[in-house]
């Protein structure tokens, strides 16, 4: 417990100045971009007064120059403060934390498809290396990698919202329905089902062919010749030994597809119209509230970050090797 407190510390401190040059970066990039929140507002409206123009402009802080702007910022998220949304006329961290559940039920969803599924697949394709049904599953799963997001997401809506309407699709609930309790549940599952199959269905993949290939290195293995030739059962090889190991990698890519989930969610939000983060960037970005953008891309990198943590806590479980060292991970 020693060398795992000292690793989350260690870890903490380093998120820490991950997070300064984040948000750092972030807000200089913003300001490259032509234009500014002021513009994009009288620009929805039709245009406006020049004296009005500036008299918002002044209103809002954005007369100042960037280094004040940039201070004022750090300054307010040092004691915690997002700051205000110019889109949204609220503060950033109501109108954030209002759309993460949506996200996270997402992210949960595909990831729970994809690492599950294709760890699965994976299995069962590498339990067997060159079988018939190993050259199936990776010929697939090299077809469905290939596959954009967007592209899987307009097919599923076409096939099982409109041609079948067996789906719902877009929201996340249905509008003014009442439901409460179980009956509510029920009713976002529904709404999240194509939203997740089209996250989801792209990693799965991913999963798949690192899982069978991971399989396929821990099969040539000494000790996996060893435990043969003591006459184990097949079954019990796969899964006691070769896919324990082979899982190693698979959950190292884990953490590593969780910020390009979150990149793809943005995608898949907009084709569905699911509230999340990933469409609130988006409408951030069109109304140049950079605020908002800010603490949706700060959010992003502290989800990040206690995933990779996650990550490298479940690899020195699953590794004995790992987990002994003197310093942990």
């Amino acid at each position: 417990m020693k060398r795992v407190s000292a690793f989350l510390l260690r870890r903490l401190g380093g998120g820490l100045v991950v997070l300064g040059i984040v948000a750092v970066g972030t807000f200089l990039l913003l300001e490259a971009a032509p234009g500014d929140a002021a513009g994009a507002y009288f620009l929805s409206i039709g245009g406006g007064d020049p004296g009005a123009l500036a008299a918002l402009r002044e209103s809002w802080g954005l007369d100042r120059s960037m280094l004040a702007r940039l201070a004022l910022y750090l300054g307010g998220l040092a004691r915690g403060d997002l700051g205000w949304s110019l889109a949204f006329r609220r503060p950033v961290v109501d109108v954030v934390l209002e759309r993460l559940p949506n996200t996270l039920l997402l992210m949960g969803g595909a990831l729970a498809l994809s690492f599950g599924l294709g760890s699965a697949l994976g299995i069962v394709a590498g339990a067997r290396p060159g079988s018939v049904r190993d050259r199936a599953l990776s010929i697939g799963s090299l077809a469905l990698t290939a596959v954009p997001s967007f592209w899987l997401s307009l097919v599923l809506v076409l096939v099982f919202g409109v041609r079948l309407r067996w789906l719902p699709l877009s929201g996340i609930e249905t509008i003014a329905s009442g439901k409460t309790g179980l009956d509510r549940a029920a009713d976002v599952a529904r709404h999240l089902v194509l939203p997740v199959l089209a996250l989801g269905l792209v990693y799965f993949a991913l999963y798949l062919r690192v899982m069978r290939a991971g399989m396929g290195e821990v099969w040539r293995e000494d000790f996996v010749l060893a435990a043969r030739a003591r006459g184990i059962g097949r079954p019990r090889i796969v899964l006691r030994h070769v896919a324990r190991n082979a899982l190693l990698p698979l959950v190292t890519v884990l953490g590593l597809q969780a910020a390009a989930m979150l990149g793809g969610s943005v995608v898949v939000e907009s084709v569905f119209a699911v509230p999340g983060l990933g469409r609130l960037a988006a409408e951030a970005v069109a109304a140049r509230d950079t605020p908002l953008l800010m603490g949706v891309v700060l959010l992003s990198a502290v989800f990040v970050f206690f995933i990779n943590a996650a990550v490298d806590l479940a690899y020195a479980a699953l590794d004995p090797r790992v987990g002994g060292r003197t310093r942990f991970p």
